[in-house]
């Protein structure tokens, strides 16, 4: 509930309050860029926990407040539910590496289009996505197919999926309902900038930024036979509220129905069973993506 209280004023003081803070007290204000920033993966971690169903023991109200947020922070809610169930159930498969190059696509254009994911491509990919909704269905389903074509037993499984996704005429309407009032909430907010406006879009790009950097994090480079195909990391204490534990990122995999309280207490069992249960420090590792490829075996 705190942490729901935090992101709720930061939403009210990007969206709303800042702008009038700027035409007040001008570019003494642009501090407040830092905080909202930072609170990124806090706003995504609230998300996460509703995707899982920890964000309210109530059915509705976990969906409830999960939407909210998601249109707060432009991203729709039932394709990243949706998209985030099929990371857990297929993890590292085919469709699930943007981080290893396909044999396919020339070097050169894989190389432009792994660093454009994640230098915030990825969110401006999620930005778009609900406009495929008001395409027919069955147009999105054979672009859907094209897309995810192969011959592997695994990838036509995750292809039937998500054909069968782009064709559910409820959540096409969620997301298109959920996408305009997306679209409203930030039109607004951009003409209560006016002049400032483009603080708000290089905050929204920043946030947007961390999300794409830090959405593969815990699975790049890494080779299909470890465990969960995904890793622990070392963050300083005053980082784990603020990344809701993202860090134990494999113990999540593990232990998808746990809160994400409940993860620290599952890494201080392994430290004392003396089982390796972290690899790096996070945001070190976050940094060495900008090596390029990794790898998979």
């Amino acid at each position: 509930m705190a942490l729901l209280g935090l992101i709720a004023t930061a939403v009210v003081i990007q969206l709303i309050a800042w702008p009038f803070l700027l035409r007040q007290w001008g570019a003494s204000m642009l501090w407040i860029a830092v905080p909202l920033v930072v609170l990124t993966p806090t706003h995504w971690g609230l998300i996460h926990e509703s995707i899982h169903g920890q964000l309210s023991s109530r059915r509705w109200l976990n969906e409830w407040l999960g939407r909210v947020l998601a249109i707060a922070f432009l991203l729709p809610y039932d394709a990243a539910r949706f998209g985030h169930l099929m990371h857990h159930r297929f993890t590292r498969e085919s469709f699930d590496r943007p981080d290893v190059h396909d044999g396919v696509t020339h070097r050169v254009l894989a190389r432009i289009g792994y660093y454009t994911h994640l230098l915030g491509g990825l969110y401006l990919a999620e930005l778009a996505l609900p406009l495929l909704t008001f395409l027919p269905a069955s147009w999105v389903c054979r672009l859907v197919a094209h897309k995810l074509r192969s011959e592997d037993p695994i990838d036509q499984d995750v292809r039937r999926l998500f054909v069968a996704f782009a064709g559910n005429s409820e959540r096409r309407a969620h997301i298109r309902r959920d996408w305009m009032l997306s679209v409203v909430l930030h039109a607004c907010a951009f003409y209560l900038y006016g002049a400032w406006w483009p603080v708000l879009a290089i905050t929204m790009f920043l946030r947007g930024l961390w999300l794409s950097v830090a959405d593969n994090l815990p699975h790049y480079d890494v080779m299909l036979d470890e465990q969960q195909r995904a890793r622990n990391f070392r963050a300083p204490a005053i980082w784990h509220p603020v990344l809701m534990n993202h860090h134990l990122h494999r113990l999540h995999h593990q232990h998808p129905t746990l809160p994400w309280t409940a993860l620290p207490a599952l890494a201080r069992d392994a430290a004392s069973a003396s089982v390796p249960n972290t690899d790096a420090a996070y945001f070190r590792a976050a940094l060495r993506q900008l090596r390029g490829f990794g790898k998979v075996r």
